[in-house]
């Protein structure tokens, strides 16, 4: 099965969310969180650090990371891991391939299929994460 992270980093205020817009298909033209494939099974917290430092320039020590959930996808062969974090300070962002941009998540529809990947799971992603920053 192909496993893959993504990772909602929240910059040190959460006003805003950082996004890549994809310059490939799936989902090319759309907003995404970071995130890639994870290369060493059962290490799924230090390949989602590692994901992040090469799209982002985010390391270890400008944020913690939370796992928050799995999602499984049997058709595709697809385990998709999901973590956050709010950055500690500011960091100065480095992209890798996809442009990087902060979301204002104020007023934001996060489940507009015709501007954020996922199917409406980047939305779903969100609002589980919120639940979790909250109890």
């Amino acid at each position: 099965m192909k496993r893959m992270n993504v990772i909602a980093v929240y910059n040190t205020d959460m006003t805003k969310l950082l996004m890549c817009k994809r310059t490939k298909n799936p989902y090319m033209g759309l907003y995404n969180l970071v995130g890639g494939k994870i290369e060493v099974e059962n290490d799924d917290l230090n390949e989602a650090y590692r994901e992040l430092k090469e799209e982002t320039n985010i390391g270890k020590d400008d944020i913690d990371l939370t796992h928050v959930m799995r999602f499984t996808y049997y058709q595709a062969g697809l385990e998709l891991e999901v973590f956050y974090g709010i950055l500690k300070h500011d960091v100065e962002l480095i992209e890798e391939v996809n442009k990087l941009e902060w979301i204002d998540i104020d007023g934001e529809d996060f489940f507009d299929m015709n501007k954020y990947a996922g199917e409406g799971n980047i939305g779903h992603m969100l609002e589980w994460i919120k639940y979790d920053m909250n109890k």
